[in-house]
């Protein structure tokens, strides 16, 4: 980590409050103005449907900026001050609904152990030895491979946050049943340490303040559907991106996951993979896709010095650094079609698409 450190320009470490406002002012505009617009623009009928689908994509893909800079703010990357920090992130992911001091916990987990395959958290693969592991390439066997490649798409896509939420799925397979909400019984509170039971229950109060708004909200206006169309569906788009982000940065064929004593932190970290998202992308999701290296060796790096220090790492670093060039969407697919389960390997744990043959 020290010639890691060394690497990275000392300027990649400086935290603005400024800029980082500035930044959050744009995700929240972009967002704010295009709800406002379908709000005076699109009757809420039947007819008009496949544009509420169109604004949902757009709005959605806008709050997505918002997501990130809490993202930032749970790790220290948002400025030099931790209550102003804190604040900002607990306010924005609450209005997404996100457990903002219970994820913070979670995602420190996740990037502690990143692809460790068996104290890693989120999208942790089942390994083929185990009952999920060996019920999921059964069930691909079964269902065939596109069937079973499109339905994992659309699962994890739409109820993949929601279920990593409430359920702990895709994190550690020790850690058994978590939930971001409620840190007791009957949920495992191997995540949460006691220590940590007053943060999650704040975090839950924001959640909570969030659903009551919404709630306040359709009873005034006599109907769900205008909180249906102008909240749930920009919500379900950002879960989407956020979902597939961590699903990309940390799984493809190529990418081995470890065990102890194989596994150590930087060779986790470096299992990170960047992306090519293109320019529009990078700039309304503060490039979180392209520089997920960068972020996490050092996830007090501000986005906006993102660039610069991925830079630095893929020319220090060129045998270790990773970067797919594959399109996105042929990379999704690929690894909902070939990242079933994993197996033990010479070089850690690989993926397979089917139950290895035994003598």
């Amino acid at each position: 980590m020290s010639e890691i450190r060394a690497a990275i320009p000392n300027e990649c470490f400086e935290r603005s409050l400024t800029r980082s406002l500035a930044y959050t002012a744009m995700s929240l505009a972009l967002t704010g103005a295009t709800g406002l617009a379908a709000w005076q623009l699109l009757p809420l009928t039947w007819a008009w449907s496949p544009l509420w689908v169109a604004y949902a994509v757009v709005a959605g893909t806008f709050a997505v900026g918002a997501w990130v800079v809490a993202h930032e703010c749970g790790h220290g990357a948002f400025c030099e001050n931790d209550r102003v920090q804190n604040t900002v992130g607990l306010v924005l992911h609450s209005a997404l609904l996100v457990p903002y001091f219970s994820w913070q916990r979670s995602h420190a987990v996740h990037h502690a152990n990143t692809n460790h395959v068996v104290l890693g958290e989120t999208h942790v693969p089942p390994r083929v030895e185990t009952p999920s592991g060996s019920r999921m390439l059964a069930t691909r066997a079964h269902m065939g491979r596109r069937t079973h490649a499109s339905l994992t798409l659309v699962t994890r896509l739409i109820f993949g946050w929601p279920a990593y939420m409430i359920a702990g799925t895709t994190g550690g397979p020790d850690r058994g049943a978590t939930n971001h909400f409620w840190p007791w019984a009957p949920f495992s509170n191997a995540l949460f340490p006691r220590r940590w039971t007053k943060r999650v229950l704040i975090s839950s109060l924001g959640v909570l303040t969030t659903l009551a708004v919404l709630t306040a909200w359709a009873v005034a206006a006599g109907s769900v559907i205008p909180v249906l169309a102008l909240y749930v569906g920009p919500y379900l788009v950002t879960n989407a991106w956020i979902v597939a982000y961590t699903w990309l940065h940390h799984t493809d064929t190529d990418i081995p996951h470890f065990d102890d004593p194989e596994w150590s932190f930087v060779r986790g970290a470096f299992c990170s993979v960047d992306r090519p998202y293109g320019r529009v992308v990078d700039l309304l999701h503060h490039h979180i896709g392209s520089t997920h290296a960068a972020h996490h060796l050092l996830p007090k790096i501000p986005h906006y010095h993102a660039a610069v220090a991925t830079e630095a790492l893929a020319e220090a670093f060129p045998e270790h650094y990773r970067y797919d060039p594959t399109p996105v969407p042929a990379a999704l697919w690929r690894i909902a079609d070939k990242c079933v389960a994993v197996a033990p390997s010479d070089d850690g744990w690989r993926f397979v698409d089917e139950a290895p043959h035994t003598a």
